[in-house]
């Protein structure tokens, strides 16, 4: 599934992003646009550079991070509910579940309702052997270092899009990847949901 293209200007500055962003755990239930969640995506992990060069820093750019969106029922435009892989160099998503899971991911995060009632909820993976294999040991952290980039990133470009988001490291690890249907090797570090305020 093809994204929209991103776009590399915005009217908010970045400090003004900065100044205002700030975790959110209420949100509208107004639909986000495919090419907000193509900004989104984007802004996480998409390619900003030659030789595949990532929006996120990485270390030895080994990239071992993966990006899933699970998308609720009327949460992006046309989109059908589901969880969806985001793949950088295409800049395209690959439908991995079906359905709306949203409940269930809320579930499996000790029960952290609120975060349902987001319309996507992104969920930041890492395959720590992409890291490893060249750091050892040393590149688990890197890839928890790398998480941290891309969250920020994320919640920076939802300020800059009118939108809010939250952020959860609390959850059931198993059980998470059991209800995405992830790859076992892809360990979640951390899930956004992401929104309009209430």
């Amino acid at each position: 599934m093809q994204l929209p293209d991103a776009s590399a200007a915005s009217s908010v500055s970045v400090e003004t992003a900065i100044g205002q962003r700030r975790t959110v755990r209420a949100f509208a239930t107004r639909e986000l646009t495919a090419l907000q969640l193509s900004q989104l995506l984007w802004a996480a992990q998409g390619i900003t550079g030659r030789r595949h060069k990532r929006a996120a820093p990485s270390a030895g750019a080994l990239y071992p991070m993966d990006l899933y969106a699970v998308v609720g029922t009327g949460g992006v435009g046309e989109k059908t509910a589901g969880v969806y892989h985001y793949r950088p160099k295409g800049h395209d998503l690959k439908s991995i579940a079906p359905n709306d899971l949203r409940e269930a991911v809320a579930r499996a995060a000790l029960g952290q309702g609120w975060m349902a009632r987001a319309p996507v909820n992104l969920v930041i993976t890492a395959e720590y052997t992409r890291v490893t294999v060249k750091y050892g040991e040393r590149g688990v952290r890197y890839a928890m270092i790398e998480a941290g980039h891309i969250g920020q990133n994320i919640f920076l470009q939802a300020e800059a899009l009118g939108l809010k988001a939250g952020i959860v490291g609390a959850f059931d690890d198993r059980r998470l990847n059991e209800i995405l249907h992830l790859p076992k090797a892809h360990a979640p570090l951390l899930i956004m949901p992401v929104g309009y305020g209430a």
